[in-house]
Formats: structure tokens, sequence, C-alpha cells
């Protein structure tokens, strides 16, 4: 381009012929060659992309991904960067936020504002299943969730211990069909409901089946959970009458199964496992938990022992074709830590900690996977 000194455009006019513009159209083909990698489809067709800029040499959108807890998150940013310096050009200058919005497999009308029913179960006692998923909520919560956890345990309920509210009591208000709504406690930012809540601490509970299932339907139903993206439900060990109302009367996401790596805890999981998959039940399984998979005494801690067994939890999970979310370690900070009502998420450097935000953000990635899949509808009972 030749231009005479009398014509020569002023210079923020020559940056701009200068500089090809980029268009929209540009970027949106650019980044469709990313692929969401758990979903195998690539961001523009999944409307993960939104608000895009454009500013002469700079370009910046947002990424809106399944969770906040997405384990890919560095890899998806890095990818729309590359991809915009691949196909549009090198030197541009590019920034991407990244948001979450969790998915959910479709609206309900039982609870339209909780996107995920999460169950938590194990096939026998003492495995430590409660500690497992009290950590697990409050790990999905401090990666940016929000999150509510019913202790359906009738017989023996022990989130009021674990999160130190022993003797809370729930108040109620009115909801929008008039009728009384028990509002939850919320401790640590997790909204809890336990039977726990409307008995005396030291008193058994003698009730029958149907008595016990009405109870649990109760702590659903008649809370305002309010919007929740997880809703956690410890459920009593074994196969009995309140996991199959649950799984049959409300929407749920998919199960979580807990065991250690001992062969009688994983023949009983496999069990409780068989009983989710069953055709009058249908409830996907998100993956398995082991817990106590070794133990690190405090003065060894590169020294693990499997004092009860090894590899339990991915041999079972193996024989379902099911993910293995990870093992959690026999530490005695574990149990104290519960005792006190301070879980260890709680602990800053725990190594125990870090494996459970590792084993949410496996969790958090199949609830999207699921929600992303094919789903057979699922006749619900009603209330």
């Amino acid at each position: 381009m030749v231009l005479e000194a009398n014509t020569f455009p002023e210079p923020i006019e020559f940056i701009r012929m200068t500089f090809q513009t980029i268009t929209r159209e540009q970027v949106l083909a650019a980044l469709s060659t990313v692929q969401e990698p758990d979903l195998k489809k690539d961001l523009v067709s999944l409307n993960m992309i939104e608000d895009i800029k454009i500013e002469g040499n700079a370009i910046s959108f947002t990424v809106i991904l399944t969770t906040p807890a997405c384990p890919l998150k560095a890899l998806i940013e890095k990818s729309c960067i590359d991809s915009i310096h691949t196909h549009i050009q090198k030197d541009i200058e590019v920034r991407v936020d990244m948001i979450s919005r969790v998915t959910q497999t479709h609206k309900n009308s039982l609870f339209p504002d909780i996107k995920n029913i999460i169950l938590v179960s194990s096939g026998k006692g003492g495995v430590g299943k409660s500690t497992i998923a009290t950590n697990l909520a409050m790990a999905l919560q401090q990666q940016g969730a929000r999150v509510g956890l019913i202790d359906a345990d009738i017989y023996g309920p022990s989130i009021p211990i674990l999160f130190d509210v022993e003797g809370a009591k729930p108040m109620g208000r009115p909801g929008p069909d008039g009728k009384n709504k028990i509002l939850p406690i919320e401790k640590y930012g997790i909204k809890l409901l336990s039977i726990g809540f409307f008995t005396h601490p030291g008193q058994a509970i003698p009730w029958r089946g149907p008595m016990v299932s009405t109870a649990v339907k109760q702590l659903f139903s008649d809370a305002d959970w309010g919007e929740l993206d997880y809703l956690l439900v410890d459920l009593p060990p074994g196969t009995g009458d309140i996991h199959i109302s649950i799984a049959q009367t409300f929407p749920i996401t998919g199960a979580v199964v807990v065991t250690t790596p001992q062969r009688l805890s994983v023949a009983d999981a496999a069990k409780g496992l068989a009983m989710f998959l069953m055709d009058s039940i249908k409830v996907p399984i998100l993956g398995v938990i082991e817990n106590m998979s070794y133990f690190t005494p405090a003065e060894l801690p590169n020294h693990q022992y499997p004092i009860f067994g090894k590899n339990g939890g991915k041999l079972l999970a193996q024989q379902f074709d099911v993910p293995f979310l990870g093992e959690i370690p026999f530490v005695m900070g574990m149990s104290e830590s519960g005792d006190k009502g301070q879980p260890i998420m709680l602990t800053e450097n725990h190594p125990s900690k870090n494996l459970f935000l590792e084993i949410s953000e496996k969790l958090a990635q199949q609830v999207a996977i699921r929600n992303a899949s094919p789903q057979e509808p699922r006749t619900l009972k009603t209330l």
C-alpha cells in the first residue's frame, strides 16, 4: 500500500488498516476445534462459549464449565488459547474467563432447584461412609458448588456429630404452596438435615420399615433446600427399604459406593452395587471409593501399610465396569477430626484434603458425563 504524504491517515486509522479485522465467526470457527475431553464434542456445539469480545488485537470470551470442580479446567483453557493462535493469528492477546454452570439431566417437578441428587452407599457398616460423604460434600463446596447433605441413616445418624451440630433444631417457614417447610441447618457452607435433629442424642429409634421410609422422604420433600448443585444422601449400610424407597421415588443422578479393601467389605459392596443396577431401580453408578486403603504413621509419612488388604475397591470397579474414584488412607486424624465435628477438609495442608478434592473433581466429572448422555426415562413412584 502506497500513501501520499497529504493523504496519510491518522495514527489510529493506520493501525486499523494495518491489522486484519477479526470477526466473531472466526473466533467460533477456531474454538469449534477444541473438544471437551469428557463429552467428546466441541465447545461451540455444546454451547460452552459466551460473551465473545473483540477489541483490535485482543480477544476475550467465557467458557462455561459443567462444574466448578472441573479437573480439566487448565487443559481446556490452554486448548482455547492455542486454537486462537493457530487458526487466527499468533500474536493475538487472548483472555479466557472460566465460569461454571452445573448440569442436570432434566428439570424435575419434585425438586426444580436441585440439579443433582447423589447417593453415598456402602454394603456394610464401619467402612467410613458418613465420613466420606461429609468430606466429599465439603470438597465440592470448597470448589464453588452449592451443596446439601441428607443423613438418611435413620438408625445411626452421625452427621450431627461430624458437623458439630448436635442439639441443633431446624426452624420452619411457610413454603410457596402454603405448607410449612423445614429449613436445613447450615454449617461450613453445607445445608444439612438429619433425623438426629428431631430426636434426643441418646434416644433409640425402633421404627418399622414403612415408618422409616416415610421419615426419610420427609427430609427430602418437606424441606426448603433452595438452589443446590449437588444434594448428597448418606444412606444407611446395606440394601434395605430406605435404599429402594429413595431410588424409586426421587430423581437420582447416580450413586457412589464406599468400601474398604477387605474382602468381606468388597463382597457386601458388590451386593449393594448390584442392587442399584436392578431393572426395578436403575440408578447409575458414578464410581467406587476405597476407604482405609493403607495406614501411614505420622512418624513415617512415606510408608504405606495395607492393613486391610489391597486393591479391593479397584477390583470391584473393574468387575462392574464403573469408574474408580480414588483411595483414602487410614489416618488417626480422620477419626479425631470427625469426633470433634471438624472434618478433615478444614485442615490446611493435610494430605487427605487433597485426595478428597481430587475425588470430588472425578465425581463431578462423572455427573457431567452422565447428564450429557442419552438416558432411559425412569418411572418414579408418587410421594
